[in-house]
């Protein structure tokens, strides 16, 4: 019997004045929800002298040292308690380091202002909560905050906005690590959308339809996710509507926070994923039922996206093992 492969580290810091919330948001990710199968073996460290205070008016104690970070797979910062606040500088080496030697680094929410502080954020895109990215982008020049999204990831830099979106950040995380069946899978178990493309705008101005235009908008977006195979474009869909294209544009970015080319792409991505891990249809095949038209389209558009290949996404989430397309 084949041994199992060594479990991937995630440390997860903490730090006084840290909000339960945030903290417990990559700890049930990556643990609780996992299961007992989890992949990932979750250890909170401690940037300052423990006992830790929370926002809760409990303490956190037992916590391991921050020489964990040295041996980390993936170390995520959940948030930090002032973003005019300098971290310990003995934290922004230790993510220095880590990032030198290869480890996936990720600033939750205000945990991003700590990464920029460790200079990790210089010459890449990366994202805040929203009411604080402009304070962000004016102390860290060299970073290019991007406000509008959920999360960014840029090489082995992962940013998110606030609050939920950290969430949506980490299930990023699992699909790129174990594949979307997985990522949607643990959604379901943690009852959130199994999939916030992370550029979607991180505030949505009429999250639920609350008129009859807004209900007809919902059913239609449903009834498209069902037939991607087909040809849709922004006029026709207006159609579809019964609305002008004006005011479809307008109630579609209100309702998904994303334009109709953007949404469109989003979910063609998210279904030929499915279709690569589930099924053992061609990437010809696959490129057709998601409605990319060709081959072409579809490797362009999942390289860009994923940084790999269809075949080779297939090949690492894949059961059983599928012959090279």
């Amino acid at each position: 019997m084949p041994a199992r492969p060594p479990k991937t580290l995630v440390a997860i810091v903490a730090f006084d004045g840290i909000s339960p919330f945030h903290l417990s948001v990559p700890c049930i990710v990556f643990g609780d929800a996992m299961g007992g199968a989890s992949p990932f073996e979750v250890v909170v460290c401690a940037s300052e002298p423990a006992p830790l205070r929370t926002t809760a008016n409990f303490s956190l104690s037992d916590l391991a040292p921050l020489s964990v970070l040295k041996r980390a797979d993936a170390i995520v910062v959940p948030s930090w308690r002032d973003v005019q606040e300098r971290p310990p500088e003995r934290l922004l080496k230790a993510l220095r380091e880590a990032h030198a030697r290869g480890a996936q680094i990720v600033g939750l929410c205000f945990g991003a202002h700590v990464l920029a502080e460790a200079g990790l954020l210089d010459g890449r895109r990366a994202t805040t909560h929203w009411e604080y990215a402009q304070a962000m982008a004016a102390r860290f020049p060299a970073v290019d905050v991007d406000p509008d999204v959920l999360y960014v990831e840029d090489g082995q830099v992962l940013t998110s906005a606030g609050t939920a979106a950290g969430i949506d950040a980490c299930l990023h995380l699992i699909r790129r690590r174990l594949g979307a069946q997985a990522a949607n899978r643990l959604a379901r178990r943690l009852v959130v959308p199994p999939h916030r493309e992370g550029g979607q705008a991180q505030f949505i101005e009429q999250p639920l339809p609350d008129t009859a235009g807004g209900a007809r908008l919902a059913l239609l977006i449903d009834e498209v996710r069902k037939r991607l195979e087909q040809p849709h474009t922004l006029d026709s869909l207006a159609a579809q509507a019964c609305m002008s294209r004006r005011s479809f544009t307008r109630q579609f970015k209100s309702l998904t926070g994303s334009t109709v080319q953007s949404w469109l792409l989003a979910e063609r991505l998210a279904l030929s994923q499915r279709l690569l891990e589930r099924t053992d249809q061609s990437v010809e095949r696959v490129a057709e039922m998601a409605g990319f038209g060709s081959v072409v389209s579809l490797r362009h558009h999942f390289r860009q996206r994923f940084g790999v290949s269809p075949t080779a996404w297939r090949r690492s989430f894949a059961a059983p093992v599928h012959a090279e397309a």
